[in-house]
């Protein structure tokens, strides 16, 4: 099969028709073409679906600041595979000629896309994919992100740890990216406040087989330990650590993704775990009571963090076009229209860092009954570090 019949079959294209405002100076017959880079088969594809929902949401919403222009849509299905992400980005970007691109959630795949369409353009707008060299090394002025870079949700949890008096932890993820860079950023903090780390585990990716370090934290006492890990993992963790019987005696800290989009097959293991996040369901923040009724309505369930963090996207988008009074043609115009927004989001307010990285609240949630209660702000408008970018 021709490469452009396997592109064609990975299409599918949509077109939203905004409302017209009497003020509107762009032609009606001006479309906007957002490429969407996501997965919506395999194990990512639920939080692939719940990211364009919520940038459909925000695009429908804010119709009105569009200034006539319709949105074309372009979704193509990047199964979450690293190795298709050259050949989807270019096709958006050279056969589609996609004024921005929204993707992807692997940040495997974020690293294909970047080597397509940095510098090229056209605006990548990363609404998952944490890892630090999207806005670090490899940043651009056509890339902005409204997820989270790996070092935020992690380094303020340094903090507490010391706060709640913990000197030695004992830290443990997946021998990744994401896992790496969250443990690095948590013991940026924790040590440089006096904590030390008595072991650093890392594990071969996706490998569960968490029992014998389980014991091993059971043997070594820590005053705490601080772990990231995601998904089937994060569940699998929580429940043998609690089998062992540390839920209660040893405190188990983590990245937010610890508990998030886990907790009902958790059960009764998560409870008491505290994380770092920059956002939890029961925010009280006007916008986010506002954005989940409507995200039901629209959709019939509730939203999560990844509907949040593609409903930014769409928020950010709105926002460029309606500064820029319909007309997208100057991508630099663009690039500088965008890196003045604040965008109201359910997390709370943000802006965008000199990366292009969200600079965004913390929150310290505690698992009680069931759900990420935040306790407080663990950091109030973080912004990452981002090391080694030149821009």
């Amino acid at each position: 099969m021709s490469t452009l019949k396997k592109l064609a079959g990975a299409v599918l294209a949509t077109t939203l028709t905004a409302v017209v405002p009497t003020h509107s100076i762009a032609s009606t017959d001006d479309a906007v073409t957002v490429g969407i880079m996501l997965p919506f088969s395999g194990i990512y594809a639920q939080l692939g679906e719940a990211g364009r929902d919520g940038l459909k949401l925000a695009l429908k919403e804010q119709s009105e600041k569009l200034h006539g222009s319709k949105i074309e849509y372009v979704e193509l299905d990047t199964e979450a595979k690293p190795s298709r992400a050259p050949e989807l980005a270019s096709s958006l970007l050279n056969q589609h000629a996609a004024d921005f691109i929204v993707g992807p959630v692997h940040s495997g795949v974020a690293m294909g896309m970047i080597k397509m369409l940095r510098g090229k353009d056209t605006i990548m707008i990363i609404p998952n994919a944490g890892a630090a060299t999207a806005t670090g090394p490899l940043c651009s002025p056509n890339l902005f992100r409204t997820s989270f870079s790996s070092w935020q949700p992690s380094y303020p949890m340094g903090k507490v740890a010391l706060e709640k008096g913990y000197k030695k932890v004992y830290a443990i993820s997946w021998n990744y990216g994401m896992g790496r860079e969250s443990l690095d950023a948590f013991a940026e903090s924790f040590e440089a406040g006096g904590g030390e780390i008595i072991e650093r585990v890392l594990l071969p990716f996706p490998s569960t087989n968490f029992q014998s370090h389980v014991s091993d934290i059971a043997d070594k006492n820590p005053d705490a330990v601080f772990t990231f890990f995601a998904g089937g993992g994060a569940i699998k963790f929580a429940k043998d650590y609690d089998a062992m019987g540390l839920r209660g005696k040893i405190p188990l800290l983590g990245s937010g993704f610890l508990t998030e989009g886990t907790l009902q097959a958790q059960g009764e293991a998560a409870e008491g775990i505290l994380t770092g996040l920059h956002y939890a369901e029961q925010l009280d923040v006007p916008k986010n009571q506002e954005f989940r009724e409507a995200f039901n309505t629209e959709y019939g369930k509730y939203p999560d963090i990844y509907a949040v963090q593609g409903y930014d996207a769409g928020q950010a988008i709105a926002n460029a076009i309606d500064q820029l009074q319909g007309d997208v043609s100057d991508k630099q115009a663009v690039i500088s229209a965008m890196e003045k927004l604040t965008i109201d989001s359910p997390r709370g307010a943000f802006t965008f860092s000199r990366a292009h990285n969200p600079i965004q609240n913390i929150y310290l949630r505690e698992v009680v009954n069931g759900e990420n209660v935040v306790q407080s702000i663990a950091a109030e408008a973080l912004e990452d570090p981002a090391r080694g970018c030149k821009m």
